[in-house]
Order: structure tokens, then sequence, then C-alpha cells
């Protein structure tokens, strides 16, 4: 079982190890869905931490539709990653239907290779996240995809999420979500066919020492 703490400030990462989390997802502004980490914040966990991190390049919040100058932005935001030695990157693009963006997320796939890549929730908002999860397997270096299944949770959510896992198999590997705490990681894991699961509290509480 792989354990993946969602965190956004230094401190948050370091209680995360120390509570026993196997990787982190970095992030700024969590209250949008997060964003990309500034580089001083990003340097220091790196610096600092023993676990692998996973960084979201996301220039803003709101929709999962880019344009080509924030696109730029991100390949941009990928570079630095890959200089300071990341394990990964997490992105997520749509296009104006809400299906998956293919010729942009094969762009900064490329951009990101040999990086590790995290498809994120934007999968959620498609009309259809068991085929969206399919169409992902398309496209070379995409690692895992981050989902509750289309649901607000992953309990939910849990018949998509284990479609997804079934048609992703052997191609990428699916990364439970949804509301998944150290309490509920136990009930929840029991019922997903899944070996990795994220969130802020899937290794308790990080606020404070």
């Amino acid at each position: 079982m792989v354990l993946e703490a969602c965190v956004e400030t230094f401190q948050e990462a370091l209680k995360a190890e120390s509570l026993g989390a196997d990787r982190i997802e970095l992030c700024d502004d969590l209250s949008v869905g997060g964003i990309t980490p500034s580089y001083a914040l990003l340097d220091s966990v790196i610096k600092h931490l023993k676990i692998p991190v996973m960084v979201m390049i996301r220039p803003r919040g709101g929709s999962f539709v880019y344009t080509a100058s924030e696109i730029k932005v991100m390949r941009q935001s990928i570079e630095v990653c890959k200089s300071l030695n990341v394990m990964g990157v997490v992105f997520g693009m749509l296009d104006k239907y809400n299906q998956i963006d293919m010729d942009t997320t094969r762009l900064l796939a490329e951009c990101a290779s040999p990086l590790e890549i995290t498809f994120h929730k934007a999968i959620d908002d498609t009309p259809d996240p068991v085929r969206s999860a399919e169409m992902l397997t398309e496209i070379k270096g995409i690692t895992r995809i981050l989902t509750s299944g289309g649901k607000t949770t992953a309990l939910e959510g849990a018949e998509n999420i284990n479609e997804m896992s079934k048609v992703t198999a052997g191609h990428l590997k699916i990364l439970a979500a949804g509301r998944i705490t150290n309490t509920n990681l136990e009930e929840i894991s029991g019922i997903l066919d899944v070996e990795e699961f994220h969130g802020r509290k899937i290794v308790g509480h990080l606020q404070g020492f």
C-alpha cells in the first residue's frame, strides 16, 4: 500500500513524512484545488525530505482548459522540477467539451520525460472517467491517474475506480482519492482494487506539531 499525502507547506511536508507517508504531492493554494508551488518551497522540500515528491503543475485555479501561454508556463514549471530532481509532476488538461485534451497532455508528457506523471482529478470532470482513463493509456509516460471515480468521495466512486483500475491494468496505476483519511483507509482499501491512496489526512492531521 502506498500513501500519498497532499501538502501545501514545508511544515506539512515534514509532518507527513514523520507520520509515515510514502510520498507527497506538493501544491500551493489547496483552496482552489492546488496550483504550482513556489520555487522556494519546492527547493526547501526537496532538500529536506527523504520520501519522493510529486509536484502539482497548474498555473491557476478554475477550469482545466488552458491557453497557449498557460501551457508555456506549465512547460517551464516542469523544466524547473526536472532541474531539482523531483520524482514527478502532476497535471491534467481538458478541452472545451470536458474531454481529455490528448494533444496537450501528450506534449506535456514528452516535456516531463523521464519524470513520473500523475494525471490529476481533472479526469473526474469528464463525462466518462472510465473511458477517459482508458484513453490515457495511449499516452506514453503517464504513470498514474488521481481520481475519486467522478464522484465526491472514493466510497461513492468505488465502482468507477475499480473499473478504471481494470481498463488501465498493465499500463498505469490508479491513485484513489476523495476524502480518504487515516481513519477510513482500512475500510476503503478493502473495497477498492488499487494499491495507492491519496489525501490531505491520509496519515493524519498535518497542521501543527
